[in-house]
């Protein structure tokens, strides 16, 4: 399939996928979400590949949000609520990626901008990263489900009830991104994290995923049973040879 609205290029067992339309700070139309939603697919099925970047293209935005113009004119052509749900389906995908997903966010994450970003496994940002869940400030409702899972439910609230704009500071002290970084730096931290995630054993971390994701809202005793569950039906006996050869080579050497 060839992409008009994102990029995609393979490095190293890692997919980096940006969100190509500049001129409107990336702004998330259903073209765009549906090429994501194609390529992060593709990117699954690969198994040469074990980590995936999604970032936005130059230097401004991650992504802006939805498409306004787009909503307008589709609005006077097609249910808007139908078009809600097709996007909230995009973004549950995205969640449910079986492979670790990190947000290279380069810029401000707006409205759906920002809740894509909230989908992600792991965010890095640098100086120039903004955040604002702008939903309830447009007469819209997203991120109750995805957001409280990131940060808490207390300050998801906060951020959603409000729809603030939140700076890269504070995101990186409540836990919305996880490394705060120079801006010139940002690819390079965020392959690092990518290479490191790669360079691990993909069934056990694609698994580890899986019993996170279905463990949601769970009792500590059944998170603890899918684990064993898990273990015993989708893996197989890693011998202790080969789990630990760099640490046998290290003593031996």
């Amino acid at each position: 399939m060839n992409y008009k609205n994102i990029l995609c290029e393979k490095t190293d067992n890692i997919g980096i996928i940006t969100l190509n339309r500049p001129e409107v700070l990336n702004a998330l139309n259903i073209n765009l979400l549906k090429e994501l939603d194609n390529v992060l697919n593709n990117l699954e099925k690969d198994k040469n590949i074990n980590a995936i970047i999604i970032t936005g293209k130059g230097n401004k935005a991650f992504s802006s949000g939805a498409d306004i113009k787009e909503m307008l004119e589709l609005n006077s052509k097609i249910d808007s609520n139908s078009i809600d749900k097709l996007r909230q389906k995009y973004y549950l995908n995205i969640l449910q990626c079986s492979k670790p997903t990190i947000g290279m966010i380069n810029g401000l994450a707006y409205g759906g901008g920002a809740l894509l970003a909230s989908c992600l496994d792991i965010r890095i940002g640098s100086q120039k990263t903004k955040f604002k869940f702008s939903a309830s400030n447009y007469g819209k409702l997203h991120g109750t489900w995805c957001l409280p899972l990131q940060i808490g439910w207390p300050l998801a609230k906060e951020l959603l009830f409000s729809a603030r704009e939140v700076e890269a500071k504070e995101a990186y002290r409540i836990g919305l991104l996880n490394h705060l970084v120079s801006h010139r730096n940002l690819k390079n931290k965020s392959i690092e994290l990518a290479s490191q995630i790669s360079n691990n054993y993909p069934e056990i971390v694609q698994n580890m995923k899986i019993a996170m994701l279905q463990n949601i809202g769970k009792t500590m005793e059944i998170m603890y049973k899918k684990e064993i569950q898990i273990r015993e039906t989708n893996l197989e006996q890693i011998p202790i040879e080969e789990g630990f050869k760099t640490f046998l080579n290290k003593k031996n050497s």
